[in-house]
């Protein structure tokens, strides 16, 4: 039968009757877990009569090939998810194990797992943040002989460090010039923390966009916040109480996009009759909104697809990949939908 899509392990667990754990067990070839040789047998049937080809062979334990991501901290609902998710899809078709290490930010604790790594089979470390962030990669890379890759940031000060990273600046710039052809003239920015990257480069994009049109910045249109969608209702309640007020908000995350939904409803402000709103990141609640959220998806999944896929394909190129998300329009910036 002929794939027209990408088999997953969500895939294979729906058709199998059993948790999307239950397959990652079965195609890791685990056998720490006690599951029965009926169930080990279902999924791998289901999985090669969905059209999964390249199931992993059979690995000694002690043989197991592996990459590593060490990520800072995680949030369920975070968007980032995505990138895990990838990042373990593609480890699978390579006949790789992911094992995944939350650090909590701490990195030496970060560096005595990679310690523990190097007496493995381990292909390469993945180092990943769930915020675009700039690092000091300086300490990793004096400490250790395995091949490092950062996601989701980047080290300005080590050029030959491969990064994957999504585009920001990009992304920010497509979703203002969007509201600019929506007719906005007056628009505001609801921002995170001012010394974060995400921040900065969302910033920017906002701000050549409005050059390009030929729109002059205000700076009180920029609200800075701690990314808390109380201090977004705050912000939003300090841009309607200006003299002219703004005809279109942007806010640098959909949990921003919340409050400031809450404060215009506080207002008696209708979106998108009275005022175009726009989020940032794509979470599953932005579909759920009412008026569901434009916003824009971010390349998260591709993005931990690739980064494992360097380090399986034994790459040596000094890669540095930025890549655009998806502008998700929906009807709180779009009247006509």
């Amino acid at each position: 039968m002929k794939r027209k899509n990408k088999v997953t392990m969500i895939d294979i667990a729906r058709a199998a009757g059993v948790s999307q754990a239950t397959v990652s067990l079965v195609l890791n070839q685990s056998r720490n877990i006690k599951l029965s040789d009926d169930t080990r047998q279902r999924v791998i049937a289901v999985a090669s009569e969905l059209g999964y080809d390249r199931l992993p062979a059979i690995h000694s334990p002690r043989n197991q090939e592996e990459i590593a991501l060490l990520i800072s901290s995680l949030q369920s609902y975070d968007p980032f998810v995505d990138a895990i998710s990838q990042a373990r899809e593609a480890a699978w078709r390579n006949e790789v194990l992911l094992t995944v290490y939350d650090y909590g930010d701490d990195n030496e604790l970060a560096l005595n797992i990679i310690r523990q790594l190097e007496k493995r089979n381990c292909l390469g470390v993945i180092i990943a943040s769930p915020v675009t962030t700039i690092v000091d990669m300086t300490t990793f890379q004096d400490c250790t002989r395995l091949p490092i890759v950062l996601l989701n940031q980047r080290d300005p000060d080590s050029p030959l460090l491969p990064s994957f990273v999504p585009d920001d600046y990009a992304n920010a710039f497509q979703m203002t010039r969007h509201l600019i052809q929506q007719g906005a003239k007056r628009i505001a920015h609801i921002t995170g923390e001012s010394w974060m990257e995400a921040t900065r480069q969302r910033l920017g994009g906002y701000q050549a966009a409005l050059a390009q049109a030929g729109i002059a910045p205000q700076p009180e249109w920029v609200q800075q916040t701690n990314w808390q969608f109380n201090e977004s209702y705050q912000a939003t309640a300090a841009l309607l109480a200006l003299e002219v007020r703004p005809d279109a908000i942007f806010c640098a995350s959909d949990w921003l996009a919340i409050g400031c939904y809450q404060a215009l409803s506080t207002h008696g402000v209708q979106v998108p009759e009275e005022m175009l709103v726009a989020g940032y990141d794509d979470q599953k609640i932005s579909e759920q909104m009412t008026p569901p959220l434009t916003s824009i998806q971010l390349p998260y999944g591709e993005l931990g697809r690739l980064a494992v896929e360097y380090l399986c394909n034994a790459e040596d190129a000094a890669t540095h990949l930025t890549l655009a998300g998806r502008l998700k329009i929906r009807r709180s910036s779009a009247t006509n939908l």
